[in-house]
Parts: structure tokens; C-alpha cells; sequence
């Protein structure tokens, strides 16, 4: 079970008399109205259900909004997308890939302002998505220009151009790969099958077919950000980055996804004294909160 700020799990054995009901008929994105008795142990929060009731019409008419109970950025995600765009538009002076770039951009406006990055782990709710994109693309912004300055003789030079677009597109592939549902996302046939590696390299091609006078070797790079962008087998990437556009868009999402996970970990609500965090989040540790002293 889940509300706008935490998860917990409620343990239905087979003499639980919710057990049928929850073996026959609770699905993922039903939304229930219950009272239940809260507490923590080593395996996370955990709720004790005495009452429960599936939401129905007058819950509603009361006021009821399944938005209100749904985690999601808390940016406006009208302005990360005009500030995506006015990068792109910037930072991208090669023509052909930016008109590449800004037409994916503008096709699928829609789902990247909406969906989750993901399933589970890192920007899992709504406006995930384009909020994590927003964030790599600023990092790896900021990467292109300082290590083009610091490496000048570098040859062939660093192109902020394919960093840019290469960290705006690398995820692109989860619009396909993930199917948004009220409850978060789930995966598609295609998600589970091919990924959204593959996926997002297969739209940046077909794409790369439609627009005039686009450098094939600019595609090529382009595809090879995308394509390495996990660095590494394990991790969903069939090669690791071979260029040094590559390596920054990488790293610039590894470090976004990560910070997001331990962020969000601190951010779960534990005992007051508690010197560490739960070990269940997608990093698999306990993070130091400290000793009570907030630290400037």
C-alpha cells in the first residue's frame, strides 16, 4: 500500500479474513479507504489492516482525488520542458541533430511531461521522467563545457552538441518501454522483450531517416550514447561508452539516478533516534542520517 509519501506492506496469510478478497480481486491502482495500526521493523514499514473498503462514488463526491495520493515531481513540469527545450536550442548548434532533437522532443511531448523514469528505483512517479532527463541534461551541460575547455588540443575535440542531445535522448526508449498507469507504470510486451536501450536507439534512427542533411557519423555517436549509456552488460547495455560524449552522459545519469535513490531514502520517515535509514531502497544500504545535529 502507498499515499503521497511512503510505501508499507500489510502481511495477508491465508487465515487472514482479508485473504480472499486480496487474493481474488485487489489489483496494483485500486485505491482503498481503510484503518489500519502503523509500525516499522527491520523489513520496512508495515501497516496491521482492522478496516478496509475499496474507494467508492461517495468517497468521491466528498472530495476524494486519486491525484492526492499519487507521488510526483514537485517541479512544474510545463517549465522543465520549456527549459529542456530552450538547452537544446542553445547548447545543440548543430543543425540537423538539433532539429532531430527537438522534433522527439515535440512528438511525444506528452508522455515525457507525464511519465515515471521508471517502474521501481530511481523518479518513479509522475513526471519522473522528464524531471530525471532535465537534471542529467544540466549536468551534462555543464561536464561538455568544462572538459572541452580543460582538453583544447583533444582530437577530435569534445562535442557539446552529442553530449546535449545524447543526454536528453538517452531514456527515450522508456516511452515505449513503460505503459504509465494510475498506480505508476507497468512494463509493455516491447519493455519486457527488447528494453528501452533498444527501443530508444530504434526511434533515434528512424527519426535520424527523416531529417535532411544529418551527419551519418553524428547519428552513429548519437546512437552509441544511447546505446551505452548503462556502461555495462549487467546493467542493460550490450557495450560500454567508447567515446568521450559517452563516458560524461553515463556518468551524468548514473550519478542523478543514484543521488535521487539515497535522496528519497533519507527522505522516508523513520524513528526520530534513528541514526540510519531502512535498508530497503534501491541502493541496498542504510544511509547515515547522522547524530541529530543538522550539518550546514
Amino acid at each position: 500500500f502507498r499515499d503521497l509519501k511512503r510505501t508499507a506492506t500489510s502481511m495477508i496469510w491465508n487465515d487472514s479474513s482479508w485473504f480472499e478478497a486480496c487474493d481474488e480481486s485487489w489489483e496494483p491502482g485500486q485505491f482503498f479507504r481503510l484503518r489500519c495500526r502503523y509500525s516499522e521493523n527491520q523489513y520496512g514499514p508495515q501497516i496491521d489492516i482492522e478496516r478496509i473498503r475499496e474507494v467508492n462514488d461517495a468517497d468521491r463526491a466528498a472530495g476524494f482525488n486519486p491525484a492526492d495520493y499519487l507521488p510526483a515531481s514537485r517541479f512544474d513540469t510545463a517549465a522543465m520542458y520549456g527549459e529542456l527545450c530552450e538547452i537544446v536550442e542553445k547548447e545543440i548548434i548543430e543543425e540537423p541533430l538539433q532539429e532531430l532533437v527537438l522534433k522527439i522532443l515535440q512528438d511525444h511531448e506528452e508522455n515525457i511531461r507525464e511519465y515515471p523514469a521508471a517502474s521501481r528505483n530511481h523518479h518513479a512517479y509522475r513526471s519522473g521522467f522528464l524531471e530525471h532527463v532535465l537534471s542529467v541534461t544540466k549536468t551534462a551541460v555543464y561536464l561538455a563545457h568544462k572538459y572541452r575547455e580543460y582538453y583544447q588540443e583533444m582530437s577530435p575535440p569534445l562535442s557539446i552538441s552529442l553530449v546535449v542531445a545524447g543526454a536528453v535522448l538517452h531514456d527515450i526508449g522508456k516511452l515505449e518501454e513503460l505503459s504509465a498507469q494510475p498506480h505508476g507504470a507497468d512494463y509493455t510486451a516491447a519493455g519486457r522483450l527488447i528494453g528501452h536501450i533498444l527501443l530508444g536507439r530504434d526511434l533515434v534512427r528512424d527519426y535520424g531517416k527523416q531529417i535532411e542533411n544529418l551527419n551519418p557519423e553524428t547519428l552513429l555517436r548519437l546512437e552509441h550514447i544511447i546505446v551505452s549509456h548503462q556502461n555495462l552488460p549487467e546493467w542493460g547495455s550490450p557495450i560500454a561508452p567508447h567515446t568521450p560524449e559517452a563516458l560524461l552522459v553515463h556518468y551524468a545519469d548514473d550519478i542523478d539516478a543514484k543521488f535521487q535513490m539515497m535522496a528519497f531514502a533519507l527522505g522516508e520517515k523513520t524513528a526520530e533516534d534513528a541514526e540510519f535509514t531502512s535498508r530497503q531502497n534501491p541502493l541496498r544500504r542504510s544511509i547515515f542520517r547522522g547524530f541529530g545535529e543538522v550539518i550546514e
